[in-house]
């Protein structure tokens, strides 16, 4: 169906790496390989945080939300791109293509918040200890992730909306691997000074607002963890935290320089390869980053082991005595 500002509603053609046709393969592997790893590390987070009793703490519920983040985020991406890499299509229809460009704006709109709020949970466990569960109390806890999930919806609609009126005049060729917003507005074949202002404020509310949160929370823990006397608690602390920054330290910067600098700035190589990091790799190392650095999902995973493999070793040991008897 066409519209009258030649904005056709026919299917997309993703050229993703098509430039670059002996790198397609071995980009698919590795998109595989990191997808596999992104089900498997943000499924167990979510599955042992609500197994085991220990992490129903607001730390492990905000994991569990930012782990379900990452797999709806992930999985509305790569399989189609999986699709174009092992085929000879390249195509996504426009249904899909709008959707794939609202869950990606939605999703990621919305670990930006989460983000923010891990950094204020950290905040209170640290320098508010005491008055720590008074605080974060399950319903503040529940209301702070239902604006993050909120807002994220609303810049969605807002930026969606927009972008996807702007009359391409009959372009159908998508120059990224997915439905992205640059690449949407590149598609454009006229300038919108509208688009690129209101990409901006919500950069600054969704990015840089909470990127200063994060900080100024983090300012106020270092102050509070050169207080700290015990050792033990100490390097706990530091656990805990580094794996927050870590993973806010690859989300930010790379989702920063895309959205935040002019949209005819970047490069469009460029502008792919960072889109692969932060929406295929970065989903898959907050698993490992959480779980490799932190002591508590560690032994809540052995714990859940432990208990599945219990009853079978009982169950084999009343045999063998039922047979000696």
């Amino acid at each position: 169906m066409g519209t009258s500002n030649g904005s056709s509603r026919t299917d997309f053609i993703l050229l993703g790496f098509s430039d670059r046709p002996q790198l397609e393969h071995i980009i698919s592997v590795i998109v595989f390989i990191f997808y596999i790893i992104t089900l498997v590390g943000n499924t167990t987070i979510i599955l042992v945080s609500y197994l085991d009793t220990q992490l129903h703490t607001p730390m492990y519920f905000f994991l569990s939300n930012l782990s379900f983040v990452d797999l709806c985020y992930t999985t509305s991406i790569i399989p189609q791109m999986l699709v174009n890499l092992w085929g000879p299509k390249k195509s996504i229809t426009y249904g899909g293509c709008v959707l794939q460009f609202f869950f990606a704006l939605d999703l990621g709109a919305t670990e930006c918040l989460l983000l923010a709020v891990m950094a204020y949970d950290r905040y209170a466990a640290v320098c508010q200890p005491l008055h720590y569960t008074v605080i974060m109390h399950p319903e503040l806890c529940q209301k702070m992730v239902l604006i993050a999930w909120l807002g994220g919806l609303g810049s969605a609609l807002i930026l969606c909306s927009l972008t996807l009126k702007l009359p391409r005049c009959g372009h159908r060729e998508v120059d990224n691997f997915f439905c992205e917003m640059p690449a949407l507005i590149k598609m454009a074949c006229v300038y919108s000074k509208v688009i690129e202002f209101v990409v901006f404020a919500l950069g600054v509310v969704f990015l840089l607002v909470p990127l200063s949160l994060i900080l100024i929370s983090y300012g106020v823990i270092t102050q509070a963890v050169m207080r700290i006397k015990s050792a033990a608690r100490w390097r706990k602390i530091l656990h805990t935290c580094g794996s927050h920054l870590t993973v806010v330290s690859l989300f930010y910067g790379t989702v920063i320089y895309m959205y935040m600098k002019p949209q005819t700035s970047t490069s469009q190589n460029e502008g792919k390869f960072l889109t692969l990091f932060y929406t295929i790799v970065t989903p898959s190392l907050n698993p490992l980053i959480y779980t490799l650095r932190n002591k508590d999902v560690k032994s809540a995973i052995r714990r859940i082991l432990w208990i599945k493999k219990w009853p079978a070793k009982s169950l084999i040991r009343w045999k063998n005595q039922s047979v000696e008897s």
